[in-house]
């Protein structure tokens, strides 16, 4: 896989980007692969919370709706940069860094 097919890939999810780590561009998509894993560990974090928050009646809904709406919107965002061939960050998680 080349450097955009890479990058967009790491934002689909864990399932992706595994295949995006395992068989494309690692070096020219790095930044895309880690930003693609925040995205994902954040979508779990996210899904944990929302679970709790599912206690509260309708409150929890909402809130877990508008944390899903937020991962949707960055993975678009992220998806967006991957294919013009740009680095620029997710908003509030781009400046985490797993990958080296």
């Amino acid at each position: 896989m080349n450097k955009k097919v890479t990058g967009v890939f790491a934002y689909l999810g864990i399932l992706f980007w595994l295949i995006a780590f395992l068989a494309g561009d690692k070096e020219g998509a790095k930044f895309h692969l880690n930003q693609g894993l925040v995205l994902a560990i954040a979508g779990i974090i996210f899904g944990v919370v929302g679970g709790i928050l599912a206690l509260i009646p309708i409150v929890g809904a909402i809130v877990d709706c508008v944390l899903y709406i937020v991962l949707l919107v960055f993975m678009i965002m992220g998806i967006v940069s991957a294919c013009k061939d740009e680095e620029k960050p997710l908003p509030l998680i781009g400046n985490i860094h797993i990958l080296k």
